[in-house]
């Protein structure tokens, strides 16, 4: 009877995985397909013959270049911005003491239960008082922290030894010089996590830059595609070209990363 659930499981993990990815590996196969192709009826699941020239022509229709350039430096920045006010302020909740500390992680908590789509406006408000609008600010800034990475990291860190920190105290160590000579390194699993997925949520954005930005020199990728679908009509081929030259270079990120997300995962859970 064992035996049978095992089979019975493992078929019904392989039948969702295969549901799950059909519709990605048929955008991959649709990239390089005829215009007649990606659309006939019965469709054709393979192309007779690729046509790489459809990321060419894609290229050439709108300008995907910008879009790649504007999400990179916006990823990346917010990343950055996020990883440094996570591991302030995990380390300030973690080693430091002071009044109403408990408090502060309540108000934390509580925050993770507000649903982004009810501030986003009051967000964008403030960002067309500032006169903001249409600048790289205006993607940036409301990225620069996270509730969920400083609860996040917080709960690892908690795994560090306050011993270690005493230690650093008494040897002349100043805080900043803790966090960079024996925090970070201690903490580089979860950090890593934070950093990956900080910036595959900054390439995935799209509402927040819908919002700011009016300019098409401003849009970044998911926009940049949404556009293009409305712009390119009919081109199905071209369509799912272009969905395919987004996807893919988060896609290579994760696969390169995905020993260090997963370890950062297990450790903080375990430690928690």
């Amino acid at each position: 009877m064992k035996k049978v659930v095992q089979v019975i499981s493992v078929v019904f993990i392989i039948f969702m995985a295969l549901i799950t990815l059909f519709p990605f590996i048929y955008m991959l196969l649709a990239s390089v397909m005829t215009y007649q192709e990606a659309t006939s009826i019965p469709p054709t699941f393979f192309p007779s013959s690729p046509q790489f020239i459809n990321f060419r022509l894609v290229f050439e229709h709108a300008p995907f270049l910008r879009y790649f350039f504007n999400t990179v430096f916006v990823s990346l920045t917010t990343t950055f911005g996020i990883l440094v006010t996570s591991v302030l302020a995990g380390f300030a909740l973690v080693k430091l003491e002071f009044k109403h500390k408990n408090l502060v992680l309540i108000v934390m908590i509580s925050l993770l239960m507000v649903p982004y789509e009810s501030i986003v406006f009051t967000n964008y408000q403030t960002i067309a008082q500032l006169g903001l609008l249409n600048t790289y600010s205006a993607l940036i800034i409301p990225s620069l922290a996270s509730v969920f990475y400083i609860y996040y990291l917080q709960g690892y860190l908690k795994g560090i030894p306050s011993s270690y920190y005493k230690a650093a105290k008494i040897d002349g160590c100043g805080d900043l010089e803790f966090i960079w000579k024996i925090m970070i390194p201690l903490a580089k699993p979860a950090l890593v996590t934070v950093g990956i997925l900080s910036f595959i949520s900054g390439w995935n954005s799209f509402l927040w830059p819908l919002l700011v930005t009016n300019d098409s020199n401003m849009r970044l990728l998911n926009n940049g595609l949404s556009a293009f679908t409305t712009e390119s009509g009919s081109d199905v081929h071209l369509q799912m070209a272009a969905a395919t030259l987004t996807i893919i270079p988060i896609l290579i990120v994760y696969f390169i990363f995905r020993k260090e997300i997963i370890r950062g995962v297990a450790k903080n859970g375990i430690k928690g």
